[in-house]
């Protein structure tokens, strides 16, 4: 417990919900967000930020989760950045479709992780921002 101001009122750090809804599924929505590339462009990178800047002084699940999604995020982009050069050699179009692949893949695993509570790591992320 951690006293919030001067009259030693207790704030309880489970009792944070953002929108309303547990930490967990928040922060498995967080996850889930990047997806939202596929529908709109771009919008997979923007709504992980919002949500996680909103949120991260609050709770440091949140933080902790959003960090590892904003790495995964960056290094998806420098790797989409790379395939996309190679893609003049024709190396590059497998690499892209295997990237697809493995973004949507890595993004259910680490929404159910962070469903269940778990901080999960990306296996392909780089660290950015600690």
């Amino acid at each position: 417990m951690e006293i919030i101001n001067e009259k030693n009122v207790e704030k309880d750090p489970k009792a944070f919900k953002p929108w309303d809804m547990e930490q967990n599924h928040y922060c498995m929505l967080l996850h889930l967000s990047q997806l939202a590339s596929y529908v709109v462009p771009f919008f997979g990178i923007a709504l992980p930020i919002i949500m996680w800047s909103a949120n991260k002084d609050q709770s440091e699940l949140v933080d902790k989760q959003g960090k590892n999604v904003l790495n995964w995020n960056i290094s998806l982009l420098i790797y989409v950045a790379v395939s996309s050069i190679l893609c003049f050699i024709l190396i590059g179009i497998p690499m892209l479709l295997a990237l697809m692949f493995v973004s949507i893949i890595f993004t259910i695993i680490g929404a159910i992780k962070a469903g269940d509570g778990v901080i999960y790591k990306y296996p392909l992320a780089m660290t950015f921002i600690k």
